[in-house]
């Protein structure tokens, strides 16, 4: 009861805060919101098992995943508010100001990854899922991921729209969620 309580209260937060977006379903923001929705249920699901076995092998994989994610963040906030320039030439209503970066970032984490941000919530989602793996947590996690890859194709359809060939080029050669990876 206090479980569905918390995500009903969260729910109402995250509508508030994407109401921008919400009304824009063609925006990244549109299907971040289903991220979080995702990641608030999967937390809540599993947070009553946050610390069983707290050396077993399964939560020492948990904790990486949750390590690498806060990591991740960090690197990406940094990055966006060390070299993006975010300013009044973005008008995007459903943007947050620290998105509305004017120079496109390159440095920092971006010059590995193009979506650091999406990444860090893909290793926390996996990150929880492992605190207890289970059928309601696997869907969950799923469809964090998979939400996650529909925000970051509508936000890379904005910064083509933003940055034109030059998003081109460094999507050409830095990877999306993973170093290795496409």
């Amino acid at each position: 009861m206090i479980r569905t309580g918390l995500f009903l209260a969260l729910s109402v937060f995250f509508a508030y805060v994407s109401r921008r977006s919400l009304v824009r379903p063609r925006t990244h923001g549109f299907c971040r919101f289903f991220v979080w929705e995702a990641l608030a249920a999967l937390f809540l699901l599993n947070v009553p098992h946050w610390i069983d076995d707290p050396f077993g092998p399964r939560q020492l994989v948990s904790w990486t995943l949750i390590t690498v994610s806060a990591a991740l963040a960090l690197a990406g906030a940094h990055a966006l508010r060390a070299y993006g320039q975010a300013g009044p030439q973005r008008t995007d209503p459903e943007l947050y100001a620290f998105e509305r970066t004017s120079r496109l970032v390159t440095r920092g984490i971006y010059r590995y990854l193009r979506h650091p941000l999406y990444s860090s919530l893909l290793f926390l989602a996996w990150g929880i899922f492992l605190k207890r793996p289970g059928v309601a947590g696997l869907v969950l996690a799923a469809a964090t991921s998979l939400f996650l890859g529909l925000t970051a194709r509508r936000d890379e359809a904005e910064c083509r729209s933003y940055f034109g060939a030059a998003y081109d080029a460094y999507a050409a050669r830095v990877p999306g969620f993973l170093p290795f990876g496409p």
